[in-house]
């Protein structure tokens, strides 16, 4: 059975939906503006209160201060720190220090096998290979063949495609946002088959 992560929770319907499709983990973006699924501390700590217990809480942060990112960590408001900036390892290193015990993922942006080697050496716990535009749509898929430790397949995921994403990367686990929207908002149905294809291998 493959892992799911649903990201971009933002409104309390959100939360409802997860709680019913029981994902591994929901994703919340925090501080970060430029996105419409940005949300403050303050709003990431009310609506993890109605969150079902067995889901796991990750914050997802674009270049925050480490000191930011380890109080969320340390009093229980996300449980996980996924990183989408130019954080390197100095930075995962202060952060682990300031918040022991928790993962940190880190995302990157997959544009080539000269990609890879950054991705496989990485002091990240966990790595999350993405398209990293926005738009939606996968990257090559072929690439992703030459990380040599777990990942999060991440980037225009969608319920119909996640069958074809497990049976040729065999990823071990996957990160959805826009695939289960509507109108730029999470759509309970999709989020339901979004989870339901997963657990289908």
């Amino acid at each position: 059975m493959t892992r799911i992560k649903i990201c971009g929770l933002y409104r309390p319907e959100d939360i409802q939906s997860v709680n019913q499709a029981r994902p591994d983990w929901c994703g919340f973006i925090v501080n970060f503006p430029k996105s419409h699924r940005s949300l403050t501390p303050e709003q990431v700590r009310e609506l993890r209160r109605d969150l079902y217990a067995g889901i796991i809480p990750v914050g997802v942060f674009v270049d925050q201060p480490v000191d930011t990112v380890a109080a969320l960590l340390n009093d229980g408001t996300v449980s996980i720190a996924q990183l989408h900036g130019q954080e390197d390892g100095a930075y995962i290193a202060a952060l682990r220090a300031a918040a022991p015990g928790h993962p940190v993922w880190k995302a990157f942006k997959i544009r080539s096998a000269a990609d890879l080697e950054t991705v496989n050496n990485s002091p990240a716990s966990l790595v999350v290979l993405d398209n990293g535009c926005g738009t939606g749509e996968t990257f090559d898929w072929t690439l992703a063949r030459g990380v040599t430790r777990p990942y999060l397949l991440a980037g225009g995921l969608t319920p119909e495609n996640i069958p074809q994403a497990i049976a040729q990367l065999h990823p071990w686990g996957l990160d959805i946002s826009s695939g289960v929207e509507t109108d730029g908002k999470k759509d309970f149905d999709k989020i339901q088959a979004a989870a339901a294809a997963a657990r289908k291998d």
